[in-house]
């Protein structure tokens, strides 16, 4: 495929943006090519700046449920523009997305709009501490939650530590609080609440992991956490920016039963626009401003124009349940394709699947945790990227994102990208 434009518009912008991209994954540097400049999408499809089409399985990172342009995000949408798109004050369309979340949610009674995953993490975290009276909190290896300051933590070995910073510019200070566990692994949250007695406001997770690929929780391993968390008087958030109303309409507390104290969700409420919530029972609602001590604010915090496009998409989604079951049909099979072209032409993968999310990892190893997935060999998924890109798929530019399927993946893209797959790993097998 020709990507001359895409390059020359990688040139221009290294000139004027920090290293050419607005996200780093965008830069393309784990698969070993310029990025691709997208230029427009419709359906199951996106045409770059070269008007080379594919198969998207990116889906802005998950919230395109329905696909590119689809006329369910965009009902009435010019309606809403002609009334404005931002007051700085509130609106009665702020109020329905509330009920609706708090519909969808057990767990949740009331809520607080922000414009990013990372603020509604970072917002929960601090409310989390405000409401405990504690300091330090967990967080899992291999589990992002935005790029606010003290969760940019990992613990490098695995082994149990105090955090360390993983970005230049976030102090040890800031990071001393955050406790880092290893996913799937109750006992090294055993371990960190016994070293941290009393001292501990919150564990947050990915109750399904999508930014180490997708790593689905053990049996157990959520419950463990609900229970540890309540005998131990911390709060429990799920990190559901990706798998709120993707996995199911309630998410992954709907998915697997669990309900927890804090629930962030992200771009999905917005139709695919810049948004975020957190929420929660009224009692720990109440301790943020301006009702309580804890200070959280935002000028485009509920904005018209993602709520209207946001309650167009979990409308539609709570009238049609059966979009999860298409959804999660087509993800299936794609997921058994990989699995009977990897048996067939013996490459070392696994594929890791939870409802529309899964991942292909190039190991022989059982991928459950952040070890796990750094057995996989990103050299070869590099490889094997560029020969899917070739062949009209844009699958994650990073060994570490997940694939996503849309309800406007048809049959056939399902069944394309099968054979695709088939063509790459029997290249990679004879060393091509």
């Amino acid at each position: 495929m020709n990507h001359e434009r895409s390059k020359k518009l990688y040139a221009r912008a290294k000139k004027v943006i920090p290293g050419g991209v607005n996200s780093p994954v965008r830069a393309f540097k784990n698969v070993g090519i310029a990025p691709v400049f997208a230029d427009h999408g419709k359906g199951s499809q996106i045409t770059d700046a070269d008007q080379n089409t594919y198969t998207d399985y990116i889906c802005s990172w998950g919230p395109l449920i329905f696909g590119h342009g689809s006329d369910i995000y965009y009902q009435d949408v010019d309606r809403a523009l002609a009334k404005g798109t931002t007051f700085g004050l509130a609106t009665e369309i702020e109020v329905e997305m509330a009920e609706t979340l708090v519909d969808a949610f057990p767990s949740v009674e009331q809520v607080r709009m922000v414009n990013s995953g990372t603020e509604a993490t970072m917002s929960a975290i601090r409310l989390a501490r405000g409401y405990t009276g504690r300091e330090k909190f967990i967080k899992f290896e291999g589990c992002y939650h935005g790029h606010s300051d003290s969760l940019l933590v990992k613990s490098g070995s695995g082994t149990l530590t105090f955090g360390e910073p993983t970005s230049a510019g976030v102090t040890r200070g800031t990071a001393k609080d955050t406790l880092v566990a290893t996913y799937n692994d109750l006992d090294s949250v055993k371990a960190l609440f016994a070293e941290n007695k009393g001292e501990i406001a919150c564990v947050i997770v990915e109750p399904v992991a999508g930014n180490m690929g997708v790593v689905p929780p053990n049996p157990g391993f959520l419950e463990g956490l609900r229970e540890m968390t309540r005998e131990e008087g911390a709060l429990l958030i799920f990190d559901e920016v990706i798998t709120g109303f993707r996995v199911a309409y309630g998410g992954a507390q709907e998915l697997f039963g669990i309900q927890p104290d804090l629930t962030t969700v992200g771009k999905i409420i917005g139709g695919g626009m810049p948004v975020g919530a957190f929420g929660g029972p009224a009692e720990i609602m109440a301790m943020l401003a301006p009702d309580g001590p804890v200070y959280q604010a935002g000028t485009l915090s509920g904005n018209p124009i993602a709520m209207h496009m946001g309650l167009n998409t979990l409308r539609y989604l709570k009238a049609h349940p059966e979009t999860y079951d298409v959804v999660n049909a087509r993800a299936k099979r794609l997921a058994e394709g990989f699995e009977a072209n990897i048996k067939a032409t013996g490459v070392k993968a696994v594929v890791n699947r939870c409802a529309g999310m899964s991942a292909l990892f190039f190991t022989d190893q059982k991928v459950e945790n952040f070890s796990g997935v750094m057995t996989s060999d990103t050299e070869v998924y590099a490889n094997y990227f560029r020969k899917m890109l070739d062949m009209g798929n844009m699958l994650p530019p990073s060994q570490y994102e997940g694939i996503f399927v849309s309800l406007a993946h048809t049959e056939a893209d399902i069944e394309k990208t099968i054979a695709d797959n088939r063509k790459a790993l029997e290249a990679i097998a004879e060393g091509c």
